[in-house]
């Protein structure tokens, strides 16, 4: 079971992908692409005209380039096939690989748009070392990709580096990085074209070179960003990665020598991965509020499965009764493919949970019913679809209450006010989202209505209780709204309705307008 590490020197995996726009599409094409077999580049549109800028590794070795003309490479390659730029799908495919590399370390972050980082801060051991992660995480990659390029070291910035410039599959031990990026190119610091070609020029060709140099020169002439950049890859300073999840409160994982192929083993893994998540909260004296599973297959495809609970929890049969609940509702059922080897459950949203004694009434057994219910109707319909009524700090009827997920956490919420039990109600039961407008006679200037027409019907006013005066909340800036006159009113047939004047006359150079805004039982 892996937890939070701390006390440790950070270790970073840099991951790049050189040609992952054309593995994608070759991959996606699955071999139907009209000419496979020959060299590939990439387009867009840049400044009115088409421009390279991907080319897979044949094109590349023919001396194709980004940032030519299509017209121009197809001058030099007159076979050369183009395809128009897909970023978007390049970034989803890059998503999916970082899915696949989960199984490394849950702290993975994208390195857009070829690259990945991940900390494998306290992870290399379960792999037989940092070599052998490396290793494996390579061959896996390979498989699907035409070049893969990786390097480790104790900052992102110089596994960043080493792998996009330095030799293949590098490893630096901790303290090393100065050494291990001396003798990579400048470009490698990756400041621009600018500062790039001017270093060249004056005869700085690697980090080595820029780094016997003073730093107040270099400060005074390219800025403090590129000695900023200087000393990250140097290993002076480490700036930690942006994980895509946020980090889990705990975590159980279990990986198989042989992969598991039924589902129910899968769910059985689950349930005993739940016991273990729920012996790790207890003793912090939490519930998991949100649990995440991730089923590993073989293949590299990963199914992910979120359950949230409106109370926290940390009971295993809980646990596995929404997980059931998740799947069964799936459009795409849980499909091992070639088998399951690795199966990880994260706790990554937690709350205190207390030990407690049931009342004798049984009302906190009804509490847990309740909460229990809104679960399993969240996991099969969805968070929005079960929503509860929470107020609102302001005097304005309509804005009063507003509707939120059940069972989620209000930071700073209001409480409801009851009222006594023999006093009349001071709201009505139903409220419309809009006040109608309707046709009134009243007395000026504050008296209540005599008469009104709403929907084409005429009411005889026999009883009104008001004015209930509500102002404008001026604080909020000037949003048009008036101060509002409410009244109950009754008419010849018994029907109570909760009607308002928009506005005083003495503000207004022409009649205010009433508004129906609710009826009574």
């Amino acid at each position: 079971m892996n937890e939070n590490i701390s006390g440790k020197p950070r270790r970073y995996l840099a991951v790049w992908l050189p040609f992952l726009t054309s593995d994608r599409f070759r991959r996606q094409c699955n071999g139907s692409h009209a000419r496979s077999d020959a060299p590939l580049c990439f387009t867009e549109k840049q400044n009115n005209a088409l421009r390279v800028v991907r080319v897979d590794q044949k094109a590349m070795g023919m001396g194709l380039t980004p940032g030519l003309t299509l017209a121009d490479a197809r001058a030099r390659v007159p076979q050369l096939a183009a395809v128009e730029m897909d970023h978007a799908a390049d970034m989803a495919w890059l998503e999916r690989i970082a899915d696949f590399c989960d199984r490394y370390t849950p702290m993975t972050a994208l390195d857009a748009p070829d690259g990945l980082v991940l900390d494998i801060t306290g992870c290399a051991h379960l792999f037989g070392g940092e070599r052998a992660l490396l290793d494996d995480l390579v061959a896996r990659l390979s498989h699907g990709a035409t070049q893969v390029c990786a390097a480790l070291a104790g900052t992102p910035q110089a596994a960043r580096a080493l792998a996009r410039f330095g030799p293949s599959h590098v490893i630096v031990a901790p303290g090393g990085e100065a050494k291990a990026v001396a003798s990579l190119p400048v470009a490698a610091l990756e400041a621009g074209v600018e500062a790039t070609t001017a270093l060249l020029r004056a005869g700085l060709k690697t980090v080595g070179d820029l780094a016997c140099r003073p730093h107040k020169p270099l400060v005074a002439r390219f800025g403090a960003a590129l000695v900023a950049r200087l000393v990250r890859l140097q290993g002076g300073e480490n700036t930690a990665i942006t994980p895509r999840r946020p980090v889990p409160v705990c975590s159980a994982e279990r990986r198989f020598a042989e992969p598991l192929t039924q589902t129910g083993d899968a769910l059985a893994t689950l349930e005993a991965l739940a016991g273990h998540t729920a012996h790790s909260l207890e003793k912090r004296g939490q519930g998991g509020r949100r649990f995440d599973a991730a089923l590993f297959r073989t293949d590299g495809t990963v199914s992910r499965l979120t359950i949230e609970t409106a109370q926290p929890v940390r009971a295993p049969e809980t646990v596995m009764r929404l997980f059931r609940e998740r799947i069964d509702i799936l459009s795409d059922p849980l499909d091992p493919g070639y088998g399951y080897d690795l199966i990880r459950l994260s706790v990554p949203v937690s709350a205190q949970l207390e030990n407690t004694q049931h009342s004798l009434d049984g009302r906190q057994i009804e509490g847990d019913d309740i909460s229990a219910l809104i679960d399993r109707l969240s996991t099969r319909f969805g968070r929005q679809a079960v929503m509860q009524f929470v107020p609102a700090e302001t005097h304005i009827p309509e804005n009063a209450v507003r509707a939120m997920p059940a069972g989620q956490p209000v930071a700073h919420a209001a409480q409801w006010q009851a009222a006594p039990a023999d006093a009349r109600p001071m709201r009505p039961v139903h409220l419309f989202e809009r006040a109608q407008p309707i046709e009134a006679l009243a007395e000026i200037p504050d008296g209540p209505p005599l008469k009104f027409r709403w929907r084409r019907v005429l009411h005889e006013i026999v009883r009104a209780e008001g004015p209930e005066r509500i102002a404008a909340e001026w604080w909020r800036g000037d949003d048009g709204s008036r101060t509002r006159d409410y009244y109950c009113v009754e008419d010849s047939h018994g029907h109570r309705f909760w009607v308002f004047r928009d506005g005083l006359y003495e503000e207004l150079p022409h009649h205010p307008r009433w508004f129906m805004h609710g009826l009574f039982a």
